[in-house]
C-alpha cells in the first residue's frame, strides 16, 4: 500500500500471504503487513470460511502486541491450530475466505438492554473459564440476546449455560472493525 493510498488496510490480504507461507513452512515474517494507523484495540481474531462454513477461527486479546504481529499469530493458528479442524492445506487456501476481526476494548455489560445484536461481541469469564463469541456470530446464527451469551457461556467458556446471569460472572462487550476480502 503506497503512503498516498486512502483505503482501508488489506489485512485479509496480509493473513492470508501469512497463512500461504505457513502451511508450506516457510518464514511467515517475509509477509509485509499493510499500512495501518495505530489506534487501541483489545484484540485481533481471523476467521476463515470453505463453502461459506466455517474452517477456522481464532485470535487474542493482547491489546499491546503490534496490530501486524495479532494478525500474523491470529492467521497461523487459524489454519494450524484450530482445534476443531484440521491443518489447512495449500490447495484448501484456494477455496477460503479470510476476515479479520480488530476488537475493541471490552467493557462490562451492566444490562442486558446495553447488547445490540450485530454490533456487540461478547466475552464471558468466570476465573479462568473465558469465552468468546465476535459479533458477527449472533447474526450468522439468527440468535437472541440470550441465546448469543447461553451459547457463549455453554459452547465456549463450558460454563452452565445461564452463568452469564449470575453476578460472579463477567461479561463483556466490545465492537469490532471486520476486514472480509
Amino acid at each position: 500500500m503506497s503512503s498516498g493510498d486512502t483505503s482501508r488496510p488489506d489485512w485479509p490480504a496480509f493473513a492470508r500471504r501469512v497463512i500461504q507461507l505457513a502451511t508450506r513452512s516457510c518464514d511467515t515474517r517475509r509477509a509485509e503487513p499493510p499500512d495501518a494507523p495505530r489506534h487501541p484495540r483489545g484484540g485481533v481474531f481471523v476467521s476463515l470460511r470453505k463453502g461459506g462454513k466455517l474452517r477456522g477461527c481464532m485470535g487474542t486479546l493482547d491489546p499491546d502486541l503490534p496490530l501486524a504481529d495479532a494478525v500474523r499469530e491470529a492467521a497461523i493458528s487459524a489454519a494450524m491450530h484450530d482445534p476443531r479442524y484440521p491443518t489447512l492445506t495449500p490447495a484448501e487456501l484456494a477455496e477460503t475466505k479470510v476476515e479479520v476481526s480488530i476488537l475493541s476494548a471490552a467493557a462490562p455489560m451492566k444490562d442486558l438492554d446495553e447488547l445490540v445484536l450485530g454490533r456487540h461481541g461478547v466475552i464471558v469469564r468466570r476465573g479462568k473459564q473465558r469465552g468468546l463469541f465476535l459479533p458477527q456470530v449472533a447474526t450468522d446464527h439468527g440468535l437472541s440476546k440470550e441465546e448469543f451469551l447461553t451459547r457463549c457461556a455453554a459452547e465456549k467458556a463450558h460454563l452452565p449455560p445461564d452463568a452469564w446471569r449470575d453476578p460472579s460472572t463477567e461479561v463483556l462487550l466490545f465492537t469490532s472493525e471486520v476486514f472480509r476480502e
